[in-house]
């Protein structure tokens, strides 16, 4: 019924737990999970979490704020997202939340690794996980100038995940032919601005997900999310829009098989 678009399972604060996990994804009725990979070091674990278990998937990449890391290449990911199981690019993008002492142009090594994400994508044909923190302008800018647009036959698509950005933000991505996928903070009492964007996304461009470990839902915010919790977003996004609990199970179930090609319930 519900699909968790986007998690860190490979995280220890839930890796030690799996099958307490899995137990309570299958009795709240969420029926599969994208496991998000952050560093290539990383990307074993999360593999195996993907081969091992019939319902869950992964993706390869390196997030935006990882430093001192493995530096991807194009040939890097395009390997990867070749093997079994692996069905998307990233979580890649931009973070300019965490400047510190640097200035927004002393990220360019941010902006570099972004390109070679989308590049990725565009050779694999597989949609982009994109990660983008007070960066929404050049974010959208490096993706047009990769070759991202409507209509496009060889573009990569993708989700912009963890949504916080503003209407006009998501108008751009939609009209790259992006989803909009949101996390638990749609339901923080002071998240009024997201909802305002949960009214205004289509309800066939729409995904949800927990971002486990983190941004746990109300009524548990602050302690460690995980996929389990999934319902407790849709309800949000169901009251919302004024639309029945079942109808957003079913929407964003189906856009997830829409964008991440050949993913079903029954694989």
């Amino acid at each position: 019924m519900f699909t968790d678009s986007h998690c860190h399972l490979s995280f220890p604060e839930l890796q030690t737990q799996l099958p307490e996990i899995r137990l309570a994804m299958q009795a709240a009725l969420v029926d599969r999970a994208l496991c998000i990979c952050t560093t290539l070091e990383e990307f074993e674990t999360v593999h195996q979490l993907a081969t091992t278990y019939d319902n869950f998937w992964c993706t390869v990449g390196v997030h935006p704020d990882n430093e001192k890391v493995l530096e991807p290449s194009v040939a890097d990911l395009i390997s990867r997202a070749r093997l079994p199981k692996v069905v998307g690019i990233g979580e890649t993008g931009l973070d300019y939340f965490r400047l510190k002492d640097r200035t927004v142009a002393d990220m360019e090594w941010q902006r570099e690794r972004f390109r070679v994400h989308i590049r990725a994508a565009r050779q694999t044909g597989k949609p982009l996980v994109i990660h983008t923190r007070c960066a929404s302008d050049d974010t959208l800018a490096i993706l047009k100038e990769e070759g991202e647009s409507p209509g496009t036959e060889s573009r990569a698509r993708g989700v912009f995940h963890c949504f916080t950005e503003s209407i006009e933000v998501a108008k751009a991505a939609l009209d790259l032919g992006f989803y909009i996928s949101f996390s638990g903070i749609v339901t923080f009492k002071n998240a009024n601005d997201i909802r305002d964007v949960v009214r205004f996304v289509p309800l066939d461009r729409l995904l949800i997900e927990t971002d486990s470990p983190y941004l746990a839902p109300m009524p548990y915010r602050g302690k460690i999310n995980n996929p389990s919790y999934v319902p407790l977003i849709a309800q949000q996004i169901a009251d919302v829009k004024q639309q029945p609990l079942t109808a957003i199970a079913k929407a964003s179930s189906h856009n997830f098989e829409m964008l991440f090609d050949g993913v079903t319930a029954h694989d």
